[in-house]
This record gives C-alpha cells, structure tokens and sequence, in this order.
C-alpha cells in the first residue's frame, strides 16, 4: 500500500515528504490510520546519524497513536474501529525467556525497532510513525482508553513507558520519596506516574521557571540545581532517584542522596561514560541501573493505569511541515512538553 510521510533522506538531511510502501496485511496484521505521531529526541539522534550508522531514507517515529481501518484474517486482538497504539518496537524474537514473560523490549537476540533497523526478515526496512498509515502484527500493538486525547496519548508509548517501567519494577508508591532528575519529555511523565501512584515526589531541575509545572504535575519539592550546595540537605533521602537527564553531568552528586537500598536508575544517554566512585555507592548499600522502555503488557498496564487517571502527555501539537522547526526546538528544550505531529497533515 502507498503511503505518505516524511523521511530524511540522508544523515543530518532535513525531513522532506516522501511516499512509501508497506507490506500487505497478513493474516495477523492490523492497518490503523495514523492520527498523531510523537517527536522522540531519539528520532533527532537517528535521523542525524549520532548514534551510529543508520538505514536511509529513514521514516523516523515510534510513538504512534490511531485507528484500525483493517484486520487480517486471523487477527483476535483488534477490530476495526479500535484505538490503538504502536511504540518502539514492532517485533522480536518470541521465544527467548524476555519475550515469552513480556519484556520483549529486553529481547536475547534484540528487538525489531519501529524504523531504523531491518524486518525479520533481515532485509525490508522499518519504516516508522511520521506517516499516515501504519502496518503492525496484532501482537505488538497496545488499546488506548477510549477516554484519552489521542495527541497526549502518542508520547505515552515511548516516554510515558520508559519511566511508568522503572516506577513500577521499583515499587514507587505511598511511604516511597522519589526524586525525578529533569522535567522535560521523559521527566514530567514520572512525576505523574509517581504522584499518582502516591509517592513522595520531587523535582531538581536546572530551569527554576519550571516549578510551577512541577507542582501542577504533582511533584511536592522543587529544587534547582542552579543553587549551590543544592543536594546537601537531601544525604541518604531517597529512595528511587530517576535520572531522565542526558547532558554530562557528575553522578556522584545525586547517588548521595539516596538512602539505605535507593537506586538511581538512568534512563537518560549521556553524551560520554558516568565516572562512579565507589565510595558513592558503599556507605548506604546503593544501587546504581538503567531501564529501557517496556513490554507489551506493560504498556497496556500503563495505558490502562492512564485510562484510570487520566494522565497525558502534556504536548504541542504541530503539522508535518513544521517538523524540522520542531526538531530544533527539541534540542534547544524549548517545547513543553512534548511535539505530537497531527498525521493527518501528511
């Protein structure tokens, strides 16, 4: 089927219309009317070629929220009309112990990414969301809550995900102090996902103007990082440290603030390596991870817990033509808090 989107053609390429095909519908495939795709800061570093070499013409975007036109013959899951969701990935292995327990995102022979990386096939490139229809097999789509604004609902797949997986794997909730390192596309979904899951929440953030924000969110402390000496009233306080940030930053800092247990989780990428002292991590037995978006059933528990609580990405809206302004914007941070393309502007 012919499909129209918009590509960079080659690295570091601005975005230009483009149209394409996708596969026909198999037996197990649903095709959805794309109506909002998400601007991740990972489409940028792709589509710019930063991290690594990349398959061009590229249709970057992996946080797609629409409506199913059509259903293969063997399809169970959906039914034309559905609302549903594709993230960052579209396929993977189905039979390592990740896959088979619904982490497919932590696949043993890696997951199909959404665009960028090749089909299981090996060969067909994946074309991703900045498009406006899309092919998934059933089994790696998601139903949106039909009480959800759809724009705010398409960054829920890749950044709403990525930070409700670490809060729930570490068990955030009432008697539980969270700290969320920056508030912008990742940060501002945790101190959602944390508030509403009662926990102690709060915000260090190195733009003060954002404070408001944070507590309208539901964050209950706000602390720039500007002021110096900013951390030393928070040793040995928190228990879960989210660390959505990924400028160079010293890590050090931040690992003293937890308490007995805490862990640090990164779920930022940092330009260069974290230099850890050990000495950070020994006194309280802390733990420094990292996590990666999620599972299918994750998602689906995370669009049901949004469906509940009425939790959106808070977004601006754009048209297809003003994604290249956008991305700009984007590495300057200066979006609040989220770009949602309006797919039907392809």
């Amino acid at each position: 089927m012919k499909i129209r989107g918009y590509a960079a053609m080659t690295a570091k390429a601005p975005l230009a219309p483009w149209e394409f095909e996708r596969r026909d519908l198999g037996a197990h495939d649903v095709a959805l009317d794309i109506k909002y795709s998400g601007i991740c800061h990972s489409d940028i570093h792709q589509a710019r070629e930063e991290w690594g070499p990349a398959i061009f013409p590229m249709v970057p975007g992996h946080e797609i929220a629409g409506v199913v036109t059509s259903i293969g013959s063997a399809v169970s899951k959906f039914k034309v009309g559905d609302l549903i969701g594709v993230g960052v990935f579209v396929d993977s292995c189905r039979v390592c112990e990740p896959c088979k327990n619904g982490t497919q995102q932590y696949c043993i022979e890696g997951m199909t990414g959404t665009y960028n990386q090749l089909e299981r096939d090996g060969k067909t490139p994946a074309m991703g969301g900045y498009a406006n229809v899309m092919v998934i097999n059933e089994d790696y789509a998601v139903t949106i809550p039909a009480n959800l604004s759809l724009d705010g609902v398409a960054p829920l797949l890749c950044a709403g995900i990525t930070l409700y997986s670490p809060i729930k794997h570490w068990k955030a909730g009432p008697g539980k102090k969270v700290a969320v390192m920056g508030l912008g596309g990742l940060g501002h979904m945790g101190v959602k996902f944390a508030a509403a899951l009662g926990a102690e929440v709060t915000v260090f953030s190195h733009s003060p103007s954002k404070e408001a924000d944070a507590k309208a969110m539901g964050a209950d402390h706000f602390v720039s990082t500007k002021s110096e000496g900013f951390h030393t009233k928070y040793s040995k306080h928190f228990d879960l440290i989210l660390n959505t940030v990924s400028a160079e930053l010293d890590i050090n800092i931040y690992l003293s603030m937890l308490g007995v247990d805490g862990t640090l989780v990164v779920i930022g990428l940092p330009g260069k390596p974290y230099s850890v002292e050990a000495g950070s991590l020994l006194p309280a037995r802390r733990s420094l991870s990292g996590s990666m978006i999620g599972g299918i059933p994750e998602m689906q528990e995370m669009l049901d817990f949004c469906g509940k609580h009425n939790i959106v990405s808070d977004v601006e809206v754009i048209k297809a033509d003003y994604i290249n302004e956008a991305y700009e914007r984007t590495v300057a941070s200066d979006v609040k808090y989220r770009f949602v393309i309006d797919a039907t502007t392809f």
